[in-house]
């Protein structure tokens, strides 16, 4: 099955494609972490946020991401993979990608506790003392500005 990557701001996704991405965020960290919170906070709106996604053939969104601006850092986060698609190493694709479009710039993220590691093959490093947002372990993690 072929995937494809796709990057834009909110304000230029497909309508289908932006209730998709929104859903599979709710599924899986609202739903299946059983963690209610806030899911839709507003900066997904702001115009210099990027959404980054893969599709399947059958159009279907299998995982997605965000990047923020937070002053000259970025932030990247709300990552996450369909059930149905994970272990084919797309979250792993949108990561790189992100990565690559900080180029220059200092890149901020909260891992949950247990995927430290995970976020550690992409140059992260944890950053200060783990912390609890939502009944679930995080802790904060940077990747050094690169040019």
């Amino acid at each position: 099955m072929t995937t494809t990557l796709h990057s834009s701001s909110v304000a230029a996704v497909d309508p289908v494609v932006l209730y998709e991405i929104l859903r599979l965020r709710v599924d899986v960290f609202v739903v299946e972490q059983d963690c209610p919170y806030p899911e839709l906070d507003g900066r997904d709106l702001e115009p210099t946020t990027r959404l980054l996604w893969s599709r399947d053939d059958d159009g279907r969104v299998t995982a997605t991401l965000r990047v923020l601006h937070d002053g000259d850092d970025r932030r990247i986060g709300r990552v996450a993979t369909a059930a149905a698609a994970r272990g084919r190493g797309l979250a792993a694709d949108l990561m790189r990608a992100a990565v690559a479009s900080c180029e220059g710039r200092l890149v901020r993220l909260d891992a949950q506790a247990h995927l430290s590691g995970w976020y550690a093959r992409f140059g992260f490093v944890v950053d200060g003392d783990e912390f609890v947002e939502d009944g679930i372990p995080h802790l904060p993690m940077t990747l050094a500005a690169t040019r």
